[in-house]
């Protein structure tokens, strides 16, 4: 009775059925430990093998047996794929409207001519290789291509360097940087003024003058000359003036001058005549003219102006013995000088203009002059970049250099560099997209005579569309040459970009 209650017992003594799991392998084990001999060991403890198979039997039975509903319910976690399509679309739409459109609709405007009433094919892509203005434009750009990208890159590494090699390394950042705050159409207004060629007015030829020491301290008279005449006791040589006649000392020596413009002598002295001292050689110069007329010619008269800061020499046997400089009443003096015959001569540096500046906004400098301006205002840029990528590289590696004996240079340009390529090269190929769009510096900054030799291809693109060419046929080709000249930049960033984040 007890053996029917309670069903077979273990031989360890446990209950075979409270031990074992319900499944179709169970009746043939419960036989064989009945009665046909012992269990091997794998039949002894068959609990993990049962427990596996029966745990995913049970999942695929408990599957199968769920409800429809709750399966696809289980399945449609999370928000639905359309919401998606909801949170894209706005973006989608700027996206064609500002972007995709434009460029599809300058495709299809530059295949006609300026009205847009005949289709023209390729010839607006043909004019821009064939037109010496727009030939002007690219050469233009790859100027900038080739010097600005370069020149940013190499200034904004200096600078980062700089930055970890200095106390106010913050401060110094902040200056770079701050040009970066300003547009680059009131950039172009500063620089505008910057390459002013008056010295008294624009910064880079007053900083010009003052290294020179010329700027305010040279006073020229490039239009002083003698008379031409025989009664004149000077005459000009080689751009210089000299006495025909030889003099002593103890004479006085008259060198008269015409031809100097009144507003030079606004501030002038009176002329004076020189009265040499024993074993001296003095004279004068001064402006032979009286206004109104009246006064003796080759003779100082009392309402005539003299020379001042004129430089005088005493040349013997064509030596220069002594060298003197007029006073503001235009005399001079020429002290111990031997006995002889000496001949006064105005050297030809009397008769130079004085320094009016380097013609910056000029034809020949305007291209120079504004890549300067565009390093002024992305160089920060640069530098905030390179100092990061600087900042990320091991210090271990620059210590070790310096432990193994190399220099600073050779830590630089064998390590630093080398770590430093991948940020260096972001940077370049970035300034390259910028210097290629560039459009506010060069029609701010170049006046309009000289525009055409200044021009690129952005600026060229609004001035053939807009700015009175009237021809936006050429127009939309040139702007599709330039997004031409884009795309392969702006592809080699993202693929950057992309193998980064990998």
């Amino acid at each position: 009775m007890t053996d029917r209650l309670d069903g077979p017992q273990d031989p360890r003594g446990g209950d075979a059925a409270r031990g074992s799991s319900s499944g179709p392998n169970d009746a043939p084990r419960s036989s064989v430990g009945l009665g046909e001999g012992p269990l091997t060991a794998a039949e002894a403890d068959p609990a993990p093998a049962v427990e596996s198979t029966s745990s995913g039997r049970e999942d695929d039975t408990v599957a199968a047996a769920a409800p429809a509903g709750k399966r696809k319910r289980v399945s449609e976690l999370g928000p639905p794929p359309i919401m998606a399509i909801w949170f894209l679309l706005p973006g989608a739409v700027l996206l064609g409207s500002m972007v995709i459109y434009p460029i599809i609709y300058s495709i299809f405007r530059s295949l006609y001519d300026g009205n847009g009433q005949n289709f023209v094919g390729v010839d607006n892509y043909a004019a821009i290789f064939s037109d010496a203005s727009t030939l002007t434009t690219i050469r233009n750009n790859l100027i900038w291509v080739v010097v600005a990208p370069a020149l940013v890159t190499a200034v904004g590494l200096i600078f980062a360097v700089l930055t970890e090699r200095i106390r106010w390394a913050t401060a110094f950042k902040l200056i770079v940087f701050m040009p970066m705050a300003v547009s680059l159409m009131a950039s172009g207004v500063i620089f505008r003024l910057v390459y002013e060629q008056a010295p008294d007015r624009g910064v880079a030829n007053a900083v010009i003058s003052s290294v020179d020491g010329l700027f305010g301290s040279h006073t020229g008279y490039p239009d002083a000359r003698p008379r031409e005449n025989d009664q004149a006791p000077v005459a000009a040589q080689q751009g210089a003036v000299v006495t025909k006649q030889p003099s002593q000392p103890g004479k006085a020596v008259l060198i008269p001058l015409v031809g100097v413009k009144p507003e030079s002598l606004a501030s002038a002295s009176t002329a004076k005549a020189a009265q040499p001292g024993p074993g001296e050689l003095a004279g004068t110069v001064w402006v032979d003219f009286t206004q109104g007329g009246g006064g003796a010619l080759n003779q100082v008269d009392g309402t005539e102006k003299g020379l001042t800061g004129v430089t005088v020499e005493a040349v013997q046997n064509g030596a220069v013995k002594a060298t003197a400089t007029t006073e503001a009443d235009g005399t001079f003096r020429f002290a111990g000088l031997a006995p002889g015959d000496y001949t006064v001569r105005l050297p030809q540096s009397n008769f130079e203009a004085a320094f009016s500046g380097v013609s910056w906004l000029g034809p020949t400098l305007i291209t120079p002059a504004i890549i300067g301006a565009f390093i002024w205002v992305w160089a920060g840029f640069s530098m905030v970049l390179i100092a990061a990528g600087l900042a990320a590289i091991p210090r271990d590696a620059l210590e070790a250099a310096r432990i193994d004996g190399a220099t600073e240079w050779q830590v630089f340009r064998k390590i630093t560099i080398p770590l430093l390529s991948p940020v260096l090269l972001v940077v370049f190929v970035t300034m390259i997209i910028n210097t290629l769009k560039v459009f506010d510096l060069v029609y701010v900054i170049a006046p309009g005579s000289v525009q055409p030799q200044a021009n690129v291809i952005a600026l060229e693109m609004w001035r053939v569309s807009f700015g009175g060419g009237g021809n936006q046929g050429m127009g939309s080709a040139l702007a599709i040459f330039l997004l031409i000249l884009v795309l392969p930049f702006m592809f080699l960033n993202i693929r950057r970009f992309r193998r980064d984040n990998q």
